[in-house]
């Protein structure tokens, strides 16, 4: 089991995914984007709707992350605007959140590196409330659409809308009692990197 773990939460285009998964590798920590099972639970259900066994795999290592579903890689499909469009539905049910928190808590207990850092919503509260390090990375709506290319596009009002839907259920737009806020609107992607890196010396040292 790793003995350090790295929660970073965040809204879509704070940068939590690529961040998180850059400060791994160099880190040599392991990695989970728990973001990629509900998208790969909302593709698998909408396909099996009467099926109640969710066969899904995920690799925790930063320079190879595969997502497997029955034996099928989806690693490129759970990022299709069919997966973000579904994403919610199944996000805001309790038993789906409860499988998705059970099944990162045992990714969390298998990796073998020294470290891992764990990313998506609700992970400094709910996930991993008691991880060494607990994050809250964001940016301004503005940067967040900018960076994803959305400004003034349907897809753009698709994130928002996500945004607010999930926030219900999930902590991630505010950052819970001794979660560390860092805001990445005027940050480019080193200086996003190096500001995590940062934050986890200052708790380590």
């Amino acid at each position: 089991m790793s003995e350090f773990v790295v929660a970073i939460d965040g809204p879509a285009g704070s940068g939590k995914s690529s961040v998180s998964k850059a400060v791994a590798k160099r880190l040599n920590f392991g990695y989970l984007d728990t973001g990629a099972g509900y998208r790969a639970y909302a593709l698998w259900a909408n396909d099996n709707p009467d099926s109640s066994n969710f066969p899904y795999s995920i690799s925790t290592d930063p320079d190879a992350v595969t997502v497997l579903v029955d034996g099928v890689d989806v690693s490129d499909r759970i990022r299709t605007e069919q997966a973000a469009a579904l994403v919610s539905e199944y996000a805001q049910r309790p038993a789906v959140r409860e499988l998705q928190k059970r099944d990162a808590r045992q990714r969390m207990a298998d990796c073998e590196a020294a470290g891992i850092v764990v990313e998506g919503r609700d992970i400094t509260t709910v996930v991993a409330p008691d991880a060494q390090v607990r994050i809250l990375l964001t940016a301004s709506e503005e940067v967040r659409l900018r960076r994803r290319g959305l400004e003034g596009t349907e897809s753009a009002e698709n994130l928002v809308s996500r945004d607010q839907k999930d926030s219900k259920v999930a902590r991630f737009l505010d950052a819970a009692e001794g979660v560390t806020v860092i805001d990445t609107s005027d940050m480019d992607f080193e200086q996003s990197v190096q500001a995590v890196l940062a934050e986890i010396a200052r708790i380590r040292n």
